[in-house]
């Protein structure tokens, strides 16, 4: 059947209209099938993640016992925008993590900074030398140890007690001298108190005796 004018032009618009619709229901499903973009603190977290992931491939030599990495917010900023300083980082820490200890065994704490000159490592050898390890590298980005959990605590507890011990003992020793140097201060102004009464007592005698001379005439008179 055919399609008068009238109804040729509405069957038309509706066409239109239905497809401006579906165009229009189209563009919110291609944005949201696009990927997101992260936020700098989403990126700088991936960036953390991938980090750690090839850190942890490292094979860390057998005479390290206990490995810590501190990497503080500025060194990752750094290396996040500097790729040749990453790369250089990761170097010097397969470098470091790979390196034998040998004949002792030891416990490494690297700490990584904001620029190379930053980069230090500490290590602690033998099975005693371990309670300032643990200490410090509580809140490792990286850390990996070996031995019990209760050893551990007793070796941080015990650092933590000979930490205390020295503190009293650098107190009681500033006390001490700090009351000896009021008992110096307390001594020289007594002496300097005693010194200006003795000067005092000087002069009033000094006067006294002038003023008894002067009353007697001055001297001896003639006979």
């Amino acid at each position: 059947m055919a399609v008068s004018n009238i109804g040729q032009n509405d069957y038309q618009n509706k066409m239109a209209t239905t497809e401006n619709v579906n165009n229009t229901e189209k563009c919110p499903l291609e944005k949201t099938g696009n990927t997101k973009e992260l936020s700098e603190a989403e990126e700088m977290e991936l960036f953390k993640k991938e980090f750690y992931a090839e850190l942890e491939r490292v094979p860390k030599n057998g005479t390290i016992m206990n490995l810590a990495v501190n990497i503080s917010e500025k060194a990752f900023e750094n290396m996040k925008a500097d790729p040749e300083y990453r790369a250089k980082i990761m170097s010097l820490l397969q470098r470091d993590i790979t390196s034998s200890f040998a004949p002792l065994k030891a416990s490494l704490l690297i700490t990584v900074g904001a620029t190379e000159r930053d980069y230090r490592g500490d290590s602690w050898s033998g099975p005693n030398n371990d309670s300032e390890f643990f200490a410090r590298s509580q809140n490792s980005f990286y850390k990996k140890t070996s031995g019990r959990r209760a050893e551990k605590k007793e070796l941080l507890e015990k650092y933590l007690e000979q930490r205390a011990k020295a503190k009293k003992q650098q107190q009681a020793l500033l006390d001490k001298k700090i009351a000896k140097a009021e008992q110096e201060r307390s001594r020289l102004q007594k002496a300097r108190i005693v010194k200006k009464q003795m000067a005092a007592a000087s002069g009033a005698y000094e006067s006294n005796a002038v003023m008894g001379e002067a009353a007697t005439g001055g001297g001896f008179r003639p006979v």
